[in-house]
């Protein structure tokens, strides 16, 4: 299938590694004495991991917000701003932004600093850890369009993360009508937090029901199952598998990198893509 992921990505399947950003002002977690200057130093090292290990491409979002807005406050997307500058220099993969848990705001920040996509909650209503959960994705359709980010692409998660979907539908029915009425560029498929297995049977429903839209295996991907992910999806996300340890919290390990980074090369050496 051909998609905008090859225009994007130079290697099918692409993996997209999370590169988390630690608290930010404002945050609850934010170490004011180590400032905007420990942030930055932790995300460059991230990054020097990541891209050494042969990922793909890399998300920054604001993990370390917890607990998360559904709609952030300004401080949010412009610290990131700020980060995201000083790694431009190093970045040498293609990049998106994601942040947690504001489409809006994320789109923004996409125009700001150049990033070719997005991931967000784009559509429907949650009961959820943060509260409840409405969107509206008409409105954040139109303001992507005035403010001439019609080439950033949405990565629309439709499984979210620590929230459940109010309607009493199919992942399924879900899935057909967000492709048909809200026209997301991927869709993300998501386990219960992050790291948490993405089971395997509710990621086939979605691909067998997204048509030509391609679909992301987005948490508990590891070396032992992506290929086993990606033998169904068209891409991963891997955020928590990356770090010492396998532990969310922790800094990324350019040893775990490689090792599913290689298992990644193995998959593509050996199956048809």
């Amino acid at each position: 299938m051909t998609t905008w992921l090859t225009d994007v990505f130079d290697a099918p399947k692409p993996v997209i590694a999370m590169l988390h950003l630690s608290a930010l002002p404002g945050d609850p977690g934010y170490d004011t004495k180590a400032g905007i200057a420990a942030v930055v130093a932790r995300a460059q090292r991230e990054l020097e991991a990541l891209q050494a290990g042969g990922v793909d491409g890399v998300m920054i979002s604001n993990e370390f917000s917890l607990p998360y807005l559904t709609k952030t406050e300004p401080i949010t997307a412009i610290s990131m701003a700020r980060v995201i500058a000083e790694l431009l220099p190093s970045l040498s993969v293609p990049y998106g932004v994601n942040v947690l848990w504001d489409g809006r705001a994320s789109i923004d920040l996409a125009v700001a600093t150049g990033a070719q996509w997005v991931r967000e909650i784009f559509t429907g209503v949650y009961a959820s850890d943060f509260g409840l959960w409405n969107t509206n994705i008409g409105e954040v359709a139109r303001h992507r369009h005035r403010i001439g980010a019609d080439d950033v692409r949405l990565l629309f998660n439709i499984v979210p993360e620590s929230a459940r979907y109010l309607g009493d539908r199919s992942l399924k029915s879900i899935t057909e009508s967000t492709v048909f009425a809200t026209l997301p560029d991927a869709i993300c498929v998501s386990g219960l937090t992050a790291g948490a297995p993405t089971d395997t049977q509710a990621l086939k429903v979605v691909k067998d029901a997204a048509a030509n839209v391609p679909v992301f295996v987005n948490t508990g991907v590891k070396a032992h199952n992506v290929a086993e992910q990606l033998a169904i999806a068209d891409g991963a996300v891997v955020g928590t598998y990356f770090k010492e340890d396998g532990a969310f919290e922790n800094q990324a390990s350019l040893a775990r990198v490689k090792e599913l980074m290689d298992a990644v090369q193995e998959f593509r050496a050996t199956s048809p893509l």
